[in-house]
Order: C-alpha cells, then structure tokens, then sequence
C-alpha cells in the first residue's frame, strides 16, 4: 500500500545517523505490517536496514538475532544449528515458531524478528520463541545507551509493549541453556488458513542446566504468560498457576473466545507436560 503522508524516507548507517526520531516518524525494517494499512500520521520512515547488523551471530553462549533478521533465516537455523551444536535440542522449536506465523514465502523474507517483536500482538510468533527460550532483548536508547529486558516483560498486552518514544529494538538473545533442553510444541487455530489461536510450548532443561520446566502460553493471552517449575508439574500444580492467568488476560478476537482459550490451553498444555516427563 502507498503510504501517501510520507515526505521522506532516510537510510542512516550508523548508529548516530538513526536519530532523532519523532512522534511523525516510523522505523522500516521489512514493513510487512507498515505497508499493509494506512498510516496517516506518519511523515518520515527510517530504514534500519543498511546499519550493517549481521542477521544471526552464533556463540557457544547462544544466538543473537538482529532486529532486522527475517523470518525465514531464522527458520534456517532450524537445520544449521544442529550441525554447529548437537547437542542443542530445541533447533527445531524454530522452525515451528515460524510456521505458527501463517503467511507466503514472500512475507517469510520481508517480515523480521523486530518488527513482529515490537507490534507486540498476541499471536507474534517471534515472541512465542522467545518466551519458551528465555530470550533477552537488546534496546537502544536515543542517548547512546543500551538496555537489556526480558521478552515477559517487554510485552505488556495485545499491541502494547515498554518501548518509550525514540528507542529501538537492537537483538533478541537465545542462551545456550535454553537451546540444550528438549521442547514440546502445540499450536491451534480455529481455521486452517487461520492465524494463531493458542500457542503453548514446554521446555524441559538438561540435568546439566538444573533440570527445570518452562512453560510458557502465548497467542491464547495478551502477553506472554510463563510459568517456571522445579521440575515437569503434576495436574495439580499445573492446574493452579493455569487457573491464576486473570480473567481479562484471554485474547478476545475473530480466532476464538477466551472460554475456548482457556480451556483449550490448559489441555494442551497437559499434553506438553506428559510428553516432556
């Protein structure tokens, strides 16, 4: 779509050049969503994608992911990953991520980490990712500063996240903790073409990393909502944090109502917790 109140676009290059942002501009990194509906406040875009971030950055510690890396590279590490690092068993848990964001191959290489991150709606599935992996996201300040937060506390409801005016999603950190443990992942939508509906992931860590469960439920609430065990939870204990998600938390949409959500959820993620012990 044409964007007809834009006056300019600047492409800056370094970290300097990108501000100062104002209440009229937008960042662009693939504009799958900017492009999609009008935009009539907005005056000025700046495109992030010429500051030379390299899309992926594998260490033993983890992996980074820019801001400005696609969907569908981070759908590869799915099978690259693993050639690197053996031992780290969640690999495939990206690819399923990805594929819980229903859309062409064309959106998959335009649409990065970033941009479904800071749109902070509830079936971005990015943000189920790292929810279930413990990600960590890098921020820029507009005064030259960085800041690190968790994905559980950036995003605060359905389209609604902490960023403040002029700041910037820099990376999204994986640990390698997370990426040795072994995953379990159930997905729903009321249609087959639909989008996301529910999205629970269990995450069973190594003995090595203290043997814990993570839990995490997203696209079925407002924000990501996860829960931390000792170890897999019996019925009881699953049942009670379940039950502790506020009444108000159900997404409530065109995909499902949140009675469906809620119930729903909770099977799946019994499912999760027999498969994982």
């Amino acid at each position: 779509m044409d964007l007809h109140s834009v006056e300019a676009v600047v492409v800056p290059t370094s970290r300097e050049d990108v501000w100062p942002l104002g209440a009229h501009d937008a960042v662009l990194a693939g504009g799958t969503w900017l492009f999609s509906e009008p935009q009539v406040d907005i005056q000025r875009l700046v495109d992030i994608t010429r500051l030379g971030w390299p899309p992926v950055v594998v260490t033993g510690s983890g992996v980074e992911l820019a801001a400005t890396c696609t969907i569908d590279r981070v759908s590869q590490l799915s099978e690259e990953l693993p050639r690197q690092h053996p031992e780290w068993a969640a690999a495939p848990l990206l690819r399923h991520c990805c594929d819980a964001l229903l859309a062409s191959f064309k959106i998959w290489r335009t649409a990065t980490v970033g941009g479904n991150v800071c749109l902070s709606l509830p079936a971005g599935a990015m943000i189920s990712l790292l929810s279930a992996l413990d990600g960590i996201l890098t921020v820029w300040r507009p005064d030259g500063s960085d800041y690190q937060i968790a994905i559980t506390d950036f995003v605060t409801g359905s389209a609604t996240n902490v960023l403040s005016p002029g700041e910037l999603l820099r990376a999204a950190s994986v640990p390698a903790h997370a990426l040795r443990a072994m995953t379990a992942f159930r997905q729903l939508a009321p249609s087959a073409l639909g989008r996301s509906g529910i999205v629970v992931i269990g995450r069973r860590d190594t003995e090595q990393d203290g043997g814990g469960f993570t839990l995490s439920i997203t696209a079925a609430t407002v924000r990501p909502y996860v829960f931390r065990f000792d170890t897999v939870p019996g019925v009881g204990d699953l049942r009670s944090v379940h039950a502790g998600i506020p009444d108000d938390a159900w997404t409530r949409d065109a995909h499902g109502d949140p009675d469906w959500r809620r119930g729903v959820s909770l099977t799946l993620a019994e499912q999760i917790c027999g498969e994982l012990r």
